[in-house]
């Protein structure tokens, strides 16, 4: 069965297309501050993985809130970087991509710790699922790193450094700020790992 990733380009993502080795990765630039550095990130990765790579451009930044629109927080975030149906608006804009080229099967990047979002939570991943499911292409969405944290998942994968090296996890801008929650994740995994962060 082919299959397709939302790649982001952020650890997480990187990582899965190196463990699940998709048929085609998917990114998506729907506004968001850091969309040149993260489909920058996406094709390199692509490219070096040898997957078919396609980029979707929807300006969504009018409804974005947060550090990923450039926006103070909405009132109703749980974290700076919430942006209200982000997963549910990529997942769908990434499965019209996989209906037109005959692909049933969508991967995310969604980990443990992401049920500080709803829509992170594995419920919200089987319920987008049943909903995709239903719909003309029958498309089946999985979050397969869904039951583990960002250094299990890099373990787990097996992922080379170099490959993870070229992700971007910085959610303010094209290059790492260093302070955001997506920096500090990124810094906090590679030294847990015992590596050094790139």
């Amino acid at each position: 069965m082919k299959t397709a990733l939302l790649l982001s380009g952020g650890m997480d993502s990187v990582s899965i297309a190196w463990w699940k080795r998709p048929d085609v990765a998917i990114t998506i630039d729907y506004g968001q501050k850091a969309a040149d550095a993260e489909i920058e990130a996406a094709g390199h990765v692509a490219r070096l993985l040898n997957i078919a790579h396609e980029i979707i451009r929807v300006d969504c930044s009018k409804l974005g809130s947060g550090d990923m629109a450039g926006t103070d927080p909405s009132a109703v975030a749980p974290v700076s970087e919430w942006w209200p149906f982000r997963n549910q608006l990529l997942i769908t804009l990434a499965g019209m991509a996989a209906v037109r080229s005959g692909v049933p099967r969508l991967l995310i990047g969604a980990l443990a710790t992401d049920k500080v979002h709803a829509d992170g939570r594995a419920e919200f991943v089987e319920g987008i699922s049943d909903l995709m499911a239903l719909q003309e292409g029958g498309i089946v969405v999985e979050a397969p790193a869904i039951k583990l944290n960002a250094v299990e998942l890099v373990k787990d994968s097996g992922i080379d450094q170099d490959i993870l090296a070229w992700a971007h996890s910085c959610h303010v801008g094209n290059y790492a700020c260093g302070r955001c929650r997506g920096c500090l994740k990124h810094y906090n995994t590679w030294s847990a790992l015992g590596w050094t962060p790139h």
